[in-house]
């Protein structure tokens, strides 16, 4: 489908990519549904990453780069604004799904039409997406997660949910994704991934720091914040304890959420937010128990 006439559009903020982002592009302009627009925020980037997407900006109308000055510490909070600045500058194109798009992922041609055909076949249908495939050491491993959760990288929404949870919540510590999908099952929406359909994940989630002590208490302190509860996220931790560094990477992630706990650090969402979130989370745990 030729992209004037495509139901979707797509919006990348990218910092520093210039490893990845010319893989991602190549999967997009691959599609055999195209994107009716695609917007890609640089945001700050030091290296190439401009350069590259200008080049396949040239040969791809559909594209369209945006180069804001970022801020100078890697902030989950930037990507948020930058996604919803996207989001705002489309508003007077007609469109009834809209993605965030990380600029290191890729997947098969087919993928977007997949996942369209979905929400087609269920009008309850909010978020969706195929599930992540994260590389390590020079192959793609699936990343555990729920069937009503999508992951952040490649989250699609339909406009009229995206609209009614108001877009990306922009939160420093990260879990911008996550709140997303907490909101839009909030409002009665679903949200499912499908196993079908793979998104392959070119760097893994939390390593782009560089410093992965630093990195696993940033995602403590992101679960406390968002609400988790205390005790599905010992459990969470439990069930990472297989990932390498094996034991020290669920016990530097732990302490990094009672540190938030002790610190008793002020939560970025309401109450009734982390009320829905905690039962959920109880639910999946007696669901384990049973």
């Amino acid at each position: 489908m030729e992209p004037a006439n495509s139901p979707y559009v797509l919006i990348t903020a990218a910092r520093n990519e210039e490893a990845y982002i010319g893989r991602t592009i190549d999967a997009v302009i691959s599609q055999n549904q195209l994107p009716k627009k695609w917007i890609i925020i640089d945001d700050g980037s030091t290296d190439s990453t401009a350069d590259i997407v200008s080049r396949y900006s040239a040969q791809n109308p559909f594209m369209e780069l945006i180069s804001v000055s970022g801020d100078k510490l890697r902030n989950f909070g930037s990507k948020a604004k930058s996604v919803n600045f996207a989001y705002r500058r489309m508003r007077g194109i007609s469109y009834d799904f809209v993605g965030n798009l990380d600029a290191d992922v890729s997947f098969d041609l087919n993928y977007y039409e997949n996942i369209l055909s979905r929400f087609r076949a269920n009008p309850k249908l909010g978020v969706a997406g195929g599930v992540r495939y994260d590389l390590h050491d020079s192959h793609f491993i699936k990343v555990k997660s729920a069937r009503n959760s999508v992951g952040g990288p490649f989250q699609l929404f339909r406009r009229e949910c995206f609209e009614e949870i108001g877009g990306y919540l922009p939160l420093k510590y990260g879990g911008i994704d996550a709140t997303a999908e907490i909101m839009a099952r909030m409002h009665g929406w679903e949200v499912q991934s499908f196993p079908e359909y793979r998104a392959y994940h070119y760097r893994r989630t939390g390593t782009a720091s560089r410093n992965f002590v630093k990195s696993r208490i940033r995602m403590g302190i992101r679960d406390y914040l968002i609400g988790y509860h205390p005790l599905f996220q010992i459990f969470r931790c439990i069930f990472r304890l297989d990932e390498k560094p094996y034991v020290i990477s669920a016990l530097i992630w732990i302490s990094g959420f009672l540190w938030a706990a002790l610190m008793r650090m002020n939560r970025p969402v309401s109450d009734e937010f982390v009320k829905f979130l905690r039962s959920e989370q109880l639910k999946r745990i007696r669901s384990l128990a049973i």
